[in-house]
């Protein structure tokens, strides 16, 4: 998935992770152990206005959590969207940061909130795309 995410007013602190790819691993062999190895790449707080953020599949963060600081309204558009059928389920993880390796963590994947609400809309706006990178 790609997320653009704006902040549209207050304050919010972010944190964002990537998973560690490891050497002579199989993605199979990997996914298969209950924790995997993240490495932070955003951890700080945004104050609205500020630029969007978009987090890419194998870069930027897109392991990511927001914690508001202050009333606040996010925009956080998922491409394609979640959907457990596709294989996009929507997921939670817990954080064990590693003090051995600052901006390193240990995730394990747990049960989703009980009062988490995940609602799709197709977009019927204009054609979008990316800028070639």
């Amino acid at each position: 998935m790609t997320v653009l995410s704006k902040l549209l007013y207050g304050s919010v602190y972010v944190k964002a992770y990537d998973w560690v790819k490891l050497e002579n691993s199989s993605s199979r062999t990997v996914r298969t152990i209950a924790f995997r190895l993240a490495r932070n790449v955003v951890d700080g707080i945004l104050r609205a206005p500020c630029e969007p953020s978009i987090l890419f599949p194998k870069s930027g963060g897109n392991i990511h959590s927001f914690a508001a600081l202050t009333p606040c309204a996010i925009l956080d558009v998922l491409s394609p969207p979640y959907s457990e059928d596709d294989g996009r389920p929507s997921t939670y993880f817990s954080e064990f940061p590693i003090p051995a390796l600052p901006g390193y963590a240990m995730l394990e994947e747990r049960e989703l909130p009980d009062d988490l609400v995940v609602i799709g809309a197709p977009y019927l706006g204009p054609p979008l795309s990316l800028p070639e990178l």
